[in-house]
């Protein structure tokens, strides 16, 4: 099922597959699993979404996977494990419908930098511009008046150039920037 079409077929109850593996707290998310309306499954196949705390659920071809506690970059959705459960169905369905949910209490891995035939491609004409400004130490409110476009679109271009320079921070951004620029120079 495409995620266009995932998007509608959230309106009634998940089927949910619980991957907890060793853990004693397997029947207590199946429970609230349950408990917030949805199906629980033992089957990963018949699974809309996988609920994962600290297995290795995320399959390329599986259905996606809302973490609790886990660094996985490959997961959908990653939620602190003692979220509530208001937050474990909003995030549930989120992540059905094909959305990216990160929980601020969650560990944060950072992004997973991009492979290698992925890390030479070229950042945008306005990632550069973004990067120029984070380099003039501008916030991301600043940034925004410099280039005319909203709040919303920096803190975007920012977290791009995070996951293309493989960087947590905008130091580290502008330091694998740097290096990225010494290696594609040529000395004649």
């Amino acid at each position: 099922m495409s995620v266009a079409t995932k998007k509608f077929a959230v309106t009634g109850p998940l089927r949910v597959a619980i991957d907890a593996p060793g853990s004693l707290r397997r029947p207590a998310l199946s429970r609230l699993v349950a408990e917030t309306g949805h199906i629980v499954v033992d089957d990963l196949r018949s699974a809309d979404v996988v609920l994962s705390e600290g297995g290795d659920a995320a399959v390329a071809d599986g259905p996606p996977v809302l973490s609790l506690r886990s660094t996985d970059p490959r997961a959908r959705g990653m939620l602190s494990r003692d979220a509530s459960a208001e937050q474990i169905d909003a995030a549930l369905r989120a992540v059905a419908c094909g959305l990216i949910v990160h929980s601020p209490a969650a560990e944060n891995p950072g992004f997973e930098s991009t492979r290698e035939s992925d890390a030479r491609a070229l950042l945008t004409p306005r990632e550069l511009e973004v990067l120029a400004a984070i380099a003039d130490g501008d916030t991301n409110k600043a940034i925004a008046r410099r280039l005319d476009i909203s709040l919303h679109t920096v803190k975007f271009h920012v977290e791009s150039l995070f996951r293309k320079l493989g960087a947590r921070t905008r130091t580290e951004a502008l330091a694998k920037a740097s290096e990225r620029r010494l290696s594609d120079t040529i000395t004649l």
